[in-house]
């Protein structure tokens, strides 16, 4: 079993202030916030209601966080807390008891397994430990920790504590006394909280228990599932609530009972039912939970979002959540609920697009730039391609057949070139700019082996964005400012006769974005040379973009990306090292960096749980705070796919120390693995290699080749996230005179 010491290391790191919360009206029943009730614990991690499970649980949510305990009854009367009755789907009982599975009908069904009323609780105790029963989740903490008793789980003094009583038939049944075991449990332990989906048992237990120290709760199943007691479906019993207040205070609900999901995934118009019941007096608490779950495409992956829904929507708000995560829970109920209207800090670390808010709609195009700025973008990015003809616009890749339909139009136009990828690809450089046009843009999700798609119905929404109105749109908008990324610039110079510098810059100009200082301009490149092709315009701010995960930079290799860069952006991974899907410590490549006065830009931030390690517990606006709040690594910016998220993180007030409300702590790295035996650890991923001056520094550019410029396009000059353009020539080295005669002629 897990050393003392572990559980205490552990929580050291997650300690959180839990006061100075700020007074507020909710929609509740009873005007108060809403409850976190925490289902088996934090089972979002550990296996279910597991001691660790508990503890974290209390200890990094809410003061009045409630601990959810599934009753199961042994041989012998002893009650365990165990979601599920098949005891074989969350604990090692076949490699205890291999040859002892029953079949048993439960509420009608049968069901074959292992179950806790053919054992007595020592024999659990002694023999069986507990396992994660989703298989999503990690595995490294299965087989460290017995059964947990009721006994235990109230022993260990959570705030408040709900017992759920899910089969009291079968167990009748069986000969064992559900209410009987209860009525004794509240005489040795407090229980604020009993539920059932079982009429008939909450009726007993109504006359029997004090209402005024115990709330009694009606489960609701699905809806077409049959009540033991009246025979009735759940479905049925909802028509009629005034006849729930008879025996209890309140129902638990799975969540699609208020918000209806559609099933390609989509939210339905919200039910009644939250104001319906507060009508008859009865609470409303929804179930269903998890940072892990594939929820709602509304959401965009952030559960942060999902419980908003639920507890500050401006027509009700749900009297409590049943949660795996109930740390995320409380941040919302805390920090991000009523907060809708609140003003970031005037100065603070840059939200950065990725290719515009390309989570939502595809990357590059009008509406993806859009909402970015609506979702709190600071900066808005556009990586800068070339046409054949020579129109310049925004796409992340050169490669139009990753985020566009062009594999199924212009297939016969692919081709390798390796000084761009390995991969064969169909370029914009082989393909005139009306030809693009007749492209449709591609939403891009990048987790495909895990099943989660990006919102469907924006698949192929929006249109292409030249570079000219790109910097258009950043002027309307009035954006803090912008950044372009220059890609390519040798093959282009080298191979197609296009200085890219030239054309960047002339853009630049033509917008008098190379004189005015109210919006900044940042440059990226991951080549040096590029950077000092700006060098003489101070107002610009010249980023090194560090593609390669490292491990360290020396000071050296620092003091060489000071003479091209005021700033880096470098990989996540960069600065947090990792092994098997968990943290294990800080690198110092932010503070070598800060050290040298350059700021630092961490990408990709992505909302998809797969993509976070496990110490972020599911929740990209805790990785988030880890980047950016000063205990953590304290970066100046961060490029996301989903700039609402990180806005949220830093209009509320747990991104802002001096309040003392801690539910967004940075994390520790390295807590997480610490709690495991190191006997049972994969073998640890090889480090990243050191950044040395020989990868910073680049050659010179080559000269334009002659002849084989693309020839100039003319194109409808356009408003603001049109497909119109203005179009630049490729000169190479011809005269500055030659260069502005040409963009005067064509329109610019």
């Amino acid at each position: 079993m897990i050393r003392p010491l572990f559980l205490v290391l552990f929580l050291i790191g997650c300690v959180l202030a839990q006061n100075g919360q700020p007074s507020q009206k909710w929609q509740t029943l009873d005007g108060s916030q809403p409850v976190v009730i925490a289902r088996g614990g934090y089972s979002g991690l550990f296996p279910d209601s597991s001691q660790f499970a508990i503890s974290v649980a209390k200890t990094t949510g809410l003061p009045n966080v409630i601990i959810f305990c599934d009753l199961q009854l042994t041989k012998d009367d002893e009650g365990i807390c165990q979601t599920s009755l098949q005891l074989g789907n969350s604990t090692t009982i076949l490699d205890a008891f291999p040859d002892k599975q029953k079949s048993y009908n439960v509420n009608g069904q049968d069901v074959r397994g292992w179950f806790a009323l053919d054992y007595t609780f020592e024999d659990l105790y002694k023999y069986v430990t507990l396992t994660q029963n989703i298989f999503s989740r990690t595995h490294l903490f299965d087989g460290l920790f017995p059964v947990t008793g009721v006994q235990d789980a109230t022993g260990i003094e959570p705030h408040h504590f709900w017992l759920n009583v899910q089969y009291p038939t079968f167990y009748a049944q069986q000969k064992h006394d559900p209410v009987l075991y209860v009525e004794e449990a509240l005489r040795k332990w407090r229980i604020n909280y009993i539920s059932s989906p079982e009429i008939g048992f909450l009726k007993t237990l109504s006359e029997r228990l004090n209402k005024a120290k115990t709330k009694l709760v009606f489960r609701f199943l699905e809806k077409d599932t049959v009540e033991p007691t009246t025979k009735q479906t759940y479905g049925s019993i909802l028509g009629n609530l005034s006849s729930i207040k008879s025996f209890a205070s309140g129902i638990l609900v799975p969540k699609e009972y208020i918000w209806p999901v559609s099933r390609d995934q989509f939210l339905e118009a919200s039910t009644t039912l939250v104001s319906d019941a507060h009508k008859q007096g009865l609470q409303v608490y929804a179930a269903g939970f998890a940072n892990d779950n594939i929820a709602s495409y509304n959401y965009s992956f952030d559960p942060v979002a999902e419980y908003l829904q639920f507890i500050d929507n401006f027509q009700f708000s749900v009297d409590g959540v049943l949660t795996d995560f109930p740390s995320t829970a409380s941040a919302s109920v805390a920090c991000l609920a009523h907060n809708k209207n609140a003003s970031r800090p005037a100065k603070g670390p840059l939200i950065i697009s990725r290719n515009g808010a390309s989570g939502i709609f595809p990357g590059c195009t009008d509406l993806a730039y859009e909402q970015a700025i609506s979702d709190g973008a600071d900066i808005i990015d556009c990586t800068v391609q070339v046409s054949k003809d020579g129109v310049a616009f925004c796409l992340e890749s050169a490669d139009l057949s990753v985020e566009t339909t062009a594999l199924s139009t212009f297939l016969a136009k692919s081709t390798k070139v390796p000084e761009i990828q390995n991969d064969a690809g169909i370029f914009s450089f082989d393909l005139s700019w009306n030809e693009i046009q007749t492209l449709k843009p591609q939403l891009r999700n990048p987790f495909p082996e895990s099943g989660l798609r990006r919102n469907p119905a924006n698949t192929n929404k929006g249109k292409f964005v030249t570079l000219s109105a790109f910097l258009e749109l950043a002027q309307t908008k009035a954006v803090t400012g912008i950044l372009i990324t220059i890609q390519n610039a040798a093959y282009l110079a080298s191979k197609k006769g296009l200085v890219i510098t030239d054309v960047v810059a002339t853009a630049l100009a033509n917008a008098t974005f190379d004189k005015q200082r109210t919006q900044k301009v940042l440059i990226q490149s991951d080549d040096t040379q590029v950077l000092s092709k700006f060098m003489s315009n101070r107002n610009f701010q010249k980023v090194l973009l560090i593609n390669e995960t490292i491990s360290a930079a020396p000071n050296m290799t620092v003091g060489e990306i000071k003479k091209y860069a005021d700033a880096v952006s470098i990989r996540r991974a960069s600065m947090i090292k990792g092994s098997n899907s968990f943290t294990t410590s800080f690198t110092t490549v932010v503070d070598d960096m800060h050290a040298a006065n350059i700021s630092v830009y961490a990408f990709p931030f992505r909302n998809e749980f797969v993509s976070l390690a496990f110490d972020f517990f599911s929740d990209p606006m805790l990785e988030i705070a880890t980047y950016l709040a000063h205990d953590g690594l304290g970066v100046d910016g961060v490029m996301t796919e989903f700039p609402a998220t990180a806005n949220a993180y830093l209009r509320s007030p747990c991104s802002n120390p001096d309040t003392n409300l801690s539910y967004i702590l940075p994390i520790r790295p390295g807590n997480l693995l610490h709690l495991v035996p190191p006997s049972i650890l994969p073998p640890a991923e090889a480090p990243a290699p050191v950044l040395e001056v020989a990868d910073v520094v680049d050659p010179p550019l080559p000269a334009a080749s002659n002849g084989s410029a693309p020839t100039p396009a003319t194109a409808p000059t356009g408003k603001s996230g049109s497909n119109g353009a203005k179009s630049v020539s490729t000169v190479g080295f011809r005269l500055f005179a030659i260069v502005l005669a040409s963009v005067l002629y064509m329109g610019s």
